[in-house]
Parts: C-alpha cells; sequence; structure tokens
C-alpha cells in the first residue's frame, strides 16, 4: 500500500497537494492544503487539478493558503536586496585609517589585495 495520497479525480494519479471541502450551507468550496489525513466527505487534489478548480455558479470559492509555503518575494524584499549588494559591493575609505591596509591596499611584493581576490604581478613586470 502506497504512502502517499494520491488525486481523487477519476483517471488523475498523481499526488495529491491540497484537500477540497463542500460548505453545503453556505455554498462556498474551501481549498487548502493537504489535510493530516483523508476525510471520507473531502476530496485530494494534486497541483493541475487545485490550480484549475472551478465552483457552480452561485458558488463561491476560497482558497486557503499554507503559511509554511514560501511566498514569492516582494518589490520591496528585491528592492532591499538590491541595496544591500550595492552596499556590499561599494569601496570602503578604510585604506586612508588603517593606514594603507584596506580592502585594494598595495602591498609588498606587488601583491594587490581585494577584499577576499588578490592580484598577483607577473615576474616579466
Amino acid at each position: 500500500m502506497s504512502l502517499v495520497r494520491r488525486c481523487s479525480r477519476t483517471a488523475c494519479g498523481r499526488p495529491a497537494v491540497a484537500t477540497l471541502t463542500y460548505v453545503y450551507a453556505d455554498s462556498t468550496a474551501v481549498l487548502g492544503p493537504l489535510a493530516t489525513y483523508a476525510e471520507p466527505h473531502c476530496y485530494d487534489l494534486c497541483a493541475e487539478h487545485s490550480e484549475r478548480l472551478t465552483a457552480p455558479r452561485g458558488w463561491e470559492v476560497v482558497r486557503l493558503t499554507d503559511g509554511s509555503a514560501p511566498s514569492r518575494p516582494s518589490g520591496d524584499d528585491l528592492e532591499a536586496l538590491a541595496n544591500a549588494v550595492r552596499e556590499a559591493a561599494r569601496p570602503h575609505d578604510r585604506a586612508a585609517e588603517a593606514g594603507g591596509s584596506g580592502p585594494s591596499a598595495q602591498r609588498p611584493g606587488g601583491e594587490t589585495r581585494r577584499g577576499h581576490l588578490r592580484v598577483l604581478r607577473s615576474p616579466d613586470s
């Protein structure tokens, strides 16, 4: 016996990802995260069937989201990330403060150090 619950739709063998429940008194179909165990009056649906779900005329579909699922980043999140990257890439003026041992300081032997990278001069030059 398989431990993976399958979609309740006829001839669909894909794994279930959501549970559909009908509230007849309110004319509402509630689609939420996969229930912890199979209920006799609920329907388990795969991702494709849960996305394409429609309700009869006059009924409302309520889609509940799983709070543990990762949400898509918002514009503010992406802007904050871009600002953090710009700040990290900006050259710092610590070289003058620390006596020439900053991120792009010239070292003895012709070695230049920028952050964690080193540029070595060719022995020919």
